[in-house]
């Protein structure tokens, strides 16, 4: 048997950055919540993270309540230089301008993100 100690010391020693992408599709408050506090202990432990928003997420700026401080949570993320973009359509469908921490994108830039990204993660 491997020793997996050892094994597991190899997954927490990467010596370059890793870019994680965060796809966000869905409005509740916690997977919401959860994500962003993902995107940030990356962020703090020096990867790239940048998250999409798509469907429902782009309520962003409605999330949350006092157990699930999103909007805290959004903004600790951009502070520590995190990405967040949201779906165009999606906000159009929803006829809603774009949250001033989360530019509006397309489905190219998300394209492009995928490509570029060493993680996808998908929440919701």
């Amino acid at each position: 048997m491997p020793d997996r100690s050892r094994r597991f010391k190899r997954l927490w020693n990467k010596e370059s950055p890793v870019k994680y992408l965060l796809i966000i599709n869905g409005n509740d408050p916690e997977t919401v919540w959860n994500a962003l506090r993902f995107g940030s202990a990356v962020r703090s432990r020096g990867h790239e993270a940048s998250a999409f928003l798509l469907g429902a997420a782009v309520e962003i700026e409605r999330l949350g309540n006092e157990r699930f401080d999103v909007q805290k949570l959004l903004l600790r993320f951009d502070e520590l230089g995190g990405v967040v973009l949201s779906c165009g359509t999606c906000l159009r469908v929803r006829k809603m301008d774009a949250a001033a921490v989360c530019p509006m994108s397309t489905m190219d830039d998300l394209a492009r993100l995928t490509e570029e990204a060493d993680r996808v993660l998908t929440f919701g």
